[in-house]
């Protein structure tokens, strides 16, 4: 009898595991587009020997409104508008009035953030802007 149940019941999760990939991924869903995408930040960190940074904006989208970081925070609704770094960071500014190690983890450990290509321009990777616009120097090529 217990087998039955958990038959069914295996089968009842099935069944809703692909339902919610049919809603999520189905026919007529598009694709996420730039303002789900990853921006990558890089004003100083190839001057300082660092990797650029690789915000996860659809991580924090997905969580949070864009109230909270575009409003109470002051980001900028352009890549590259703030003028971040790790001083104000450490200061509560920006990133670090969640990543303070309270809310949300701190900035001991640099690879988190600082793991970008090095090299790459600021921009919203991967947005249709950066798809259409080709890259400096790619003409010549």
């Amino acid at each position: 009898m217990w087998r039955k149940s958990l038959i069914v019941g295996l089968t009842g999760l099935a069944v809703a595991a692909v339902a919610a990939a049919l809603l999520t991924f189905g026919p007529g869903r598009r694709a996420a587009f730039a303002e789900y995408a990853d921006v990558v930040i890089n004003n100083y960190s190839d001057a300082a020997g660092m990797r650029p940074v690789v915000f996860p904006h659809w991580f924090h989208r997905i969580r949070f409104r864009c109230k909270v970081c575009h409003g109470d925070l002051g980001f900028e609704f352009k890549a590259g508008g703030n003028d971040i770094n790790m001083l104000k960071i450490f200061d509560g500014e920006f990133c670090g009035a969640c990543h303070n190690g309270q809310i949300a983890w701190g900035v001991e450990n640099c690879i988190l953030c600082h793991a970008g290509v090095p090299g790459s321009r600021t921009r919203v990777h991967n947005s249709t802007a950066d798809r259409l616009v080709a890259p400096p120097g790619a003409a010549a090529q």
